[in-house]
């Protein structure tokens, strides 16, 4: 689809456009990159060590060396474009992330808190440049008002995408055709004659949770807890690479064939100049169209929270009856992997002991992840050990209020459950 509008003229440095031409390939590797940032930022989480917050200002470093780069270009060129939009997707994933998992933000909240702030964006955008097409994306004014709203569009993505699947219960491979649909009816909405840049947008925004629930499908075991996400067991890593190797593909492709390059400035412009005056009819029905999309989703959505669905399983006691000898727990599984679930709970000790609240929680949290992430690979070795160690895993999370409703506890009592399992694990 195209998002043509009518731009006013300003001053200032002029450039080719600075967007692909909105191809199939752009969507392509759109939602490829969309599913890279949703299993890339959970692998990045785990394997870094040092939590959630520390890999989100890693990459919001990483976003501005990137986009400074982006930035000084005169006209799109796919390689430092894409790589970008990678950079920019994980960063925006990782945002909402820390809302949700640090901060305890409830999903709906942070949902409207991002649709207000891109609102924002898309606002004072057209307040000063009369436009918010991509096509006439031609200079720095227009293109940090572009990236600006792709962060944003990312952030808001992972925010609804995750409420979705929280509201429904439905698996992420089932996930995959709501905003797959609405995509789809966005697409005839568009051929009919609605607005183009609304139309753009909307499916932009749309690719985010797409593009998770498929990274999602492809990472998560094929046997999980009750309530939690089941998939191909491709694990995070694996579906980075892959994901990752298909967008280098693509952009090699776009890079030699020059497909979605737009050559000069009058070819940027003629499909702009050929449709500022489009039918309001249309325009008009394909808004109504929106609207209707929009309650019929709603719609969907409140019928599917009503049905029985499979939550997270209830909290219970997470006393083991197994006990075993200091070390016995994890005899069977590889040094490494314990080596790595030891650092990250010597780390959250440390933290602890020298009063660093949010550090030891950070490295908790981290050492949670992980632990979930080695689940599909540990189990199968020694089921005993490892439910041994599930059960002094979630003592340990339960003093610092991770995936339990309970407040943090006291240090001393966090560096005793931690004591624990360090000695569990020697």
């Amino acid at each position: 689809m195209t998002t043509t509008t009518e731009a006013r003229t300003r001053t200032g440095r002029l450039m080719l456009n600075k967007v692909p031409e909105v191809t199939i390939w752009f969507w392509v590797i759109k939602i490829l990159c969309t599913t890279v940032g949703e299993s890339f930022a959970d692998w990045i989480n785990m394997k870094l060590g040092v939590g959630l917050v520390n890999t989100a200002w890693i990459f919001t470093a990483v976003f501005v060396v990137v986009l400074a780069v982006q930035l000084r270009l005169k006209r799109y060129v796919p390689f430092p474009y894409w790589l970008t939009v990678v950079v920019v997707s994980v960063t925006g994933t990782l945002y909402t992330d820390i809302l949700t998992d640090q901060l305890n933000v409830p999903l709906w909240i942070s949902s409207a808190v991002f649709s207000v702030l891109l609102a924002v964006v898309f606002g004072t955008w057209w307040l000063r440049e009369r436009t918010l097409s991509i096509h006439s994306v031609t200079t720095l004014p227009r293109e940090s008002f572009y990236w600006l709203a792709v962060l944003v569009t990312f952030a808001l993505g992972t925010a609804t995408g995750d409420w979705t699947l929280e509201l429904t219960g439905w698996s992420p491979g089932l996930s995959v055709l709501l905003p797959l649909g609405l995509i789809a009816a966005i697409t005839a909405l568009w051929r009919f004659g609605a607005n183009p840049v609304l139309s753009f947008w909307l499916a932009y925004i749309l690719t985010r949770p797409l593009g998770a629930n498929i990274g999602d499908w492809l990472a998560s075991p094929k046997v999980a807890q009750p309530g939690e996400p089941t998939g191909l067991a491709l694990g995070t890593f694996t579906t980075s690479l892959i994901f990752l190797g298909l967008i280098l593909a693509t952009v090699i492709y776009l890079t030699v064939t020059r497909s979605d390059v737009t050559e000069t400035y009058e070819a940027a412009h003629a499909a702009h100049a050929a449709q500022t005056t489009g039918d309001q009819r249309k325009e008009r029905v394909g808004l109504a169209g929106f609207g209707v999309l929009a309650v019929a989703t709603t719609g969907l959505l409140v019928w599917a929270h009503a049905q029985p669905h499979v939550g997270p399983a209830p909290e219970t006691d997470a006393t083991s009856t197994v006990h075993l000898a200091p070390g016995q727990a994890v005899k069977k599984f590889p040094p490494a992997k314990v080596a790595a679930l030891k650092s990250l709970g010597s780390t959250s000790l440390r933290d602890a002991e020298a009063g660093n609240a949010s550090g030891a929680h950070a490295a908790a949290q981290s050492l949670r992840d992980l632990w979930d992430a080695d689940q599909a690979s540990l189990q199968p070795l020694d089921n005993t050990g490892w439910t041994f160690l599930d059960a002094q895993m979630d003592r340990v999370l339960k003093t610092f209020g991770i995936d339990h409703p309970n407040p943090p506890m006291s240090p001393a009592r966090q560096e005793a459950e931690l004591n624990t399992l360090l000695t569990d694990m020697r």
